[in-house]
């Protein structure tokens, strides 16, 4: 798979969850009647993509960047696998969860309220910001990384407009489960990557053996040429087990109790 489509791929999922956060947020603060709090989720946007702008152009010039590579790779994929397994256990009930939260904040009195609903914003954009940046990180190829990146953030502000649209023609759950396949294989891919850098830096007992034993595991490596198979043929396999199984088929969400608009 090219550094292209890798790219699309990874702000594609990372960019939607973004896009529906603040959709799901706005949403309800305004069926609730906070309607002043809606500018808190505005500004919180603005200074999450800050945060996250800030920390990849940090991480992106650091001096001495080989002896990161191998760390910033672990990190990555640790935060990364947190997130897939989180997303496959909840994803489902991220609507509820955003709103729960919002509501707990939003009947704060005065300023807490705002700025609550401000941080929580900061949060959630900015968690996802920097994990977009440390994965396309990995990928340094930066002039097909930014042309991936650019058309994943497009096809993501796409299918977040759908789902505010047609949210109950967009099975969301599938989606989430498909890129979630993709993002596992990725995973495995920068697990090898940072221990074989971190091998090749002396950073780990018994280096020299260590990298030896992944070098064949690396991208162009005779094993590791697998997992760019992989990245494309476990997502569809997976989505065509859903299409027999029927499993494809959106559910019915859960229903989700407003909290009472008091204390604005």
């Amino acid at each position: 798979m090219t550094p292209t489509l890798q790219a699309f791929v990874i702000t594609l999922r990372e960019g939607l969850e973004a896009f529906l956060i603040v959709a799901i947020s706005l949403a309800y603060l305004r069926k609730s009647g906070w309607q002043s709090l809606v500018r808190a989720v505005y500004i919180g946007v603005v200074a999450g993509l800050t945060v996250s702008a800030v920390g990849g152009y940090l991480l992106y010039n650091a001096a001495n960047q080989e002896f990161l590579e191998g760390p910033l790779a672990i990190v990555a994929a640790v935060s990364v696998a947190w997130m897939i397994v989180h997303m496959w256990r909840a994803g489902r009930f991220m609507k509820r969860d955003i709103e729960g939260r919002l509501g707990q904040s939003a009947v704060r009195a005065g300023a807490a309220a705002f700025i609550g609903v401000f941080l929580f914003t900061v949060l959630m954009i900015g968690r996802e910001g920097m994990e977009t940046a440390l994965l396309l990180m990995q990928l340094k190829d930066t002039l097909h990384l930014a042309t991936g990146a650019a058309l994943g953030l497009l096809g993501a502000a796409g299918v977040a407009w759908l789902w505010s649209r047609y949210g109950h023609r967009v099975n969301m759950g599938l989606f989430f489960q498909v890129t979630a396949i993709f993002l596992f294989v990725f995973v495995v891919q920068l697990i090898i990557y940072g221990v074989h850098e971190m091998s090749e830096q002396s950073y780990l007992p018994f280096s020299e053996a260590v990298h030896n034993a992944t070098e064949e595991w690396g991208p162009d490596g005779r094993f590791g040429v697998w997992f760019t198979y992989l990245l494309v043929l476990a997502p569809a396999a997976w989505l065509a087990f859903a299409w027999i199984t029927g499993s494809n088929k959106r559910q019915r969400p859960a229903q989700v109790q407003s909290v009472p608009a008091h204390g604005r």
